[in-house]
């Protein structure tokens, strides 16, 4: 356990007392800079107005250090870490406005670009960082290049705005919202070496399945290719399931994530408001912050498994919630079918296709169906199609059949998928999705559907159904789902014509 009186006890205060002790002292620990510049904003009303650490805290810090490396000796991408933490536990304060001052402060990193869900969040951000340099005197005493801003030869100020500060030191600091236009952001020929992603989902209520797809773009097409050697430091809580930072969870939670977090190598570090000894003890990750007795008073509902615990089975949707996904690995399985909901392009408005490994216990009135694969791919409809459903099938010897919906394309993905080891049918569907979903639904709430285990992607989708960008993986368990418990299917309503007759 972290001990501050300790930790003070072994610095010489003379070096404390004196401009350059203070500057050698602090360059390489950002712990003790944030204690000697900017011990304000370690304490507040919700701590009683004590300096105190979370152990996720003194974990910043550690990973802060690496950055001490110049971004030329690494590979591109090789330092981008995701901060998944409780609401309050202070990532703003310490990824917005610490660290960001200790990289400056010693020329650690020459250009910060952050970026906040919203233009005012981002810009609030800046103003803190600014009114540091214009208030607090110790930083204005050891570091005087940094906190007067940046001339050129006419005098006027190279940038001090609301959304940019350029120092004398050279140091620049950008701050936009995460909707702004990013593309090609440079202060003469320098781009941004470090990059901050604060909180950009912001929160579940005023964020949807199709900004995700719209920001995640923007992260990956505008955001990242800025400077791909550049440190990154995304924090945030998860939004929705399915969300930016809830896929970079999903690695961490050891699901399979989708494949723009790998692509783009992000480390996801998790932090639990609850935290567990070896002997199964529980305490809080900050118990200055929260305590056990809160934590406990709260825990049950929602909001706190939500905001506090990421968990994205926590949110609020209109179809599927996280408690109609049970995981059952022990059933037995005696048929198995692969079901396709294929995109007929893939265009950049096109869908993407859904695959889907549905196994089904005996035939019966008890029969169940097991989800065991849900995927979404962006394949052209051809040979590239048909190598990937062989790969599946080979993962999945047991399968027999592959089943296609074909309301796009018609027979031609017979043809498409020709001369698999398994018979291929086709189904049509007549009903609308949202009647579809609804039966598919009724099903995992009968406990006539389960999960092998958790489905990220899927269960993503049917969480955001009917709001979400994609709904593919969803068609696909619904029709192989159907292919098993049809009997299932309530039958459609008669119209008032055959009614009449």
């Amino acid at each position: 356990m972290f001990d501050l009186v300790t930790y003070l006890a072994n610095i010489d205060p003379r070096l404390i007392a004196d401009p350059e002790g203070r500057r050698v002292v602090t360059r390489l620990d950002p712990l003790l800079f944030a204690l000697v510049y900017l011990p304000h904003h370690l304490r507040g009303a919700e701590t009683g107005d004590v300096t105190s650490f979370s152990e996720a805290h003194l974990e910043w810090c550690d990973l802060a250090k690496r950055y001490v490396r110049p971004i030329s000796a690494g590979e591109p991408g090789d330092m981008r870490d995701a901060i998944i933490a409780p609401r309050g536990l202070g990532k703003s304060t310490w990824w917005f406005t610490i660290i960001p001052m200790w990289l400056a402060a010693h020329g650690h990193r020459k250009f910060v670009a952050a970026f906040a869900n919203s233009a005012t969040q981002a810009s609030d951000h800046l103003g803190t960082f600014k009114r540091e340099l214009e208030n607090n005197e110790l930083l204005r005493l050891d570091f005087p290049d940094l906190v007067v801003a940046g001339r050129r030869p006419s005098g006027t100020t190279v940038s001090d705005s609301q959304s940019m500060y350029v120092a004398h030191s050279g140091f620049v600091f950008a701050a936009r919202g995460i909707d702004s236009s990013v593309l090609g952001m440079k202060v003469g020929t320098r781009r941004p070496d470090h990059i901050v992603l604060d909180d950009i989902e912001g929160t579940e209520g005023n964020y949807s399945p199709t900004m995700k797809e719209s920001r995640l773009k923007t992260l990956t097409s505008g955001i990242l290719p800025m400077n791909n050697r550049a440190s990154v430091t995304m924090a945030g809580t998860v939004a929705i399931p399915g969300a930016i930072i809830d896929d970079i969870a999903a690695k961490q939670r050891g699901e399979q994530a989708p494949e723009w977090v790998e692509d783009e190598q992000f480390v996801p570090r998790y932090y639990d408001i609850i935290q567990t000894d070896d002997d199964g003890t529980e305490r809080s990750v900050w118990p200055e912050r929260y305590s056990m007795v809160w934590i406990n008073r709260y825990r049950h509902t929602r909001s706190f498994r939500s905001q506090y615990r990421n968990d994205p089975m926590a949110a609020d949707t209109p179809f599927w919630s996280g408690d109609d996904f049970v995981y059952r690995d022990d059933l037995p399985i005696v048929r198995q079918l692969l079901s396709i909901d294929p995109a007929v392009t893939t265009k950049a408005k096109s869908d993407y296709t859904g695959l889907a490994v549905i196994g089904a216990t005996m035939p019966g009135p008890d029969r169940v169906c097991v989800v065991r694969h849900a995927k979404q791919v962006k394949i052209p409809p051809g040979e590239k199609l048909r190598t990937y459903v062989l790969q599946i099938l080979n993962t999945y010897p047991d399968i027999t059949g592959v089943v296609v919906e074909t309301n796009q394309g018609g027979d031609t993905w017979l043809a498409i998928l020709h001369d698999l080891p398994v018979a291929v049918r086709t189904v049509h569907q007549d009903r609308p999705k949202e009647v579809r979903a609804g039966s598919l639904l009724a099903k995992y709430q009968r406990g006539r559907v389960f999960h092998e285990k958790r489905l990220h992607q899927a269960e993503a989708q049917m969480m955001g159904f009917p709001l979400a960008a994609h709904d593919d993986i969803v068609d696909a368990i619904g029709t192989g789902v159907e292919v098993f418990l049809k009997s299932d299917t309530p039958p459609p309503r008669a119209s008032a014509r055959e009614g009449a007759a």
